[in-house]
């Protein structure tokens, strides 16, 4: 909460001090209702371990915002959030911890922090929006291997930093207040690829001046598939599911 704390205000910072024909700031928070499925496999010098989830559905919040202004040659912004939960059954031996012949619980969180700087290729031209950027997707991991006899328990935490490609479409219908929109994070490195995925129609109360609120309704998929020879972690996750929230437009 902290990390969101920081970068609100430092949102906040730019809104109040930024020229006064600034273009649109934007932000929403609503829940995403999401289903996980997936594996986690290891292997190495012997040692082999199996997660295998067993998490069925998990509702969390999620909060963005976005700063566009009128200076060409510097990137808009863009920020996400939103956390991962997951829990499944572990067998055999990892890298830091080894459960014996036993099976066991083990529950994780991903706190998932999107910071994209993006350039307006198209601005409400033909009431089409586009966006071309570059995400950087921080994976703040923490989780835990719940104690059963005679393994005696294990907790640990991990972050990792992926750069990703990031393109946003989006389309007004003439003559509403309806939108269309749907976004992309992609990165694939030989086998391995991670993508995060959106669609969304959101509608905004327009008769209200100077803060417009909206409300807003999608589908959300997110894979994270590690699949390289020369690691000794293969990696396959995937959450998706609908997803709800308020907005406001400044």
């Amino acid at each position: 909460m902290k990390k969101i704390f920081i970068i609100l205000v430092f949102i906040v910072f730019l809104t109040t001090t930024a020229i006064a024909d600034m273009i649109r700031v934007e932000m929403g928070v609503g829940a995403w209702m999401q289903d996980s499925k997936g594996v986690v496999r290891y292997s190495k010098s012997g040692a082999d371990g199996s997660y295998i989830s067993s998490e069925k559905d998990n509702t969390k919040a999620y909060f963005w915002a976005l700063i566009k202004h009128p200076i060409p040659i510097l990137p808009n912004f863009r920020f996400e959030y939103v956390s991962l939960e997951d829990k499944g059954l572990v067998t055999g031996e990892f890298k830091k911890f080894n459960v014996g012949g036993v099976t066991t619980l083990m529950t994780y969180d991903i706190k998932q922090y999107d910071i994209i700087p993006y350039y307006n290729i198209l601005d409400n031209i033909a009431w089409v929006t586009l966006d071309i950027g570059v995400d950087i997707k921080i994976l703040d991991t923490s989780y835990e291997v719940t104690a059963k006899a005679p393994f005696t328990g294990y907790s640990g935490s991990e972050t990792i930093v992926l750069p990703l490609l990031y393109v946003r479409g989006r389309a007004e219908i003439p003559l509403t207040d309806i939108e269309i929109e749907a976004d992309i994070k992609y990165i694939k490195v030989g086998d391995s690829t991670v993508y995060d995925i959106r669609a969304k129609v959101d509608y905004t109360l327009e008769f209200i001046p100077v803060i417009q609120p909206a409300i807003e309704l999608g589908y959300r998929i997110q894979k994270i598939d590690i699949d390289e020879s020369d690691a000794n972690s293969k990696i396959n996750l995937e959450f998706s599911g609908i997803y709800m929230g308020l907005m406001l437009r400044f």
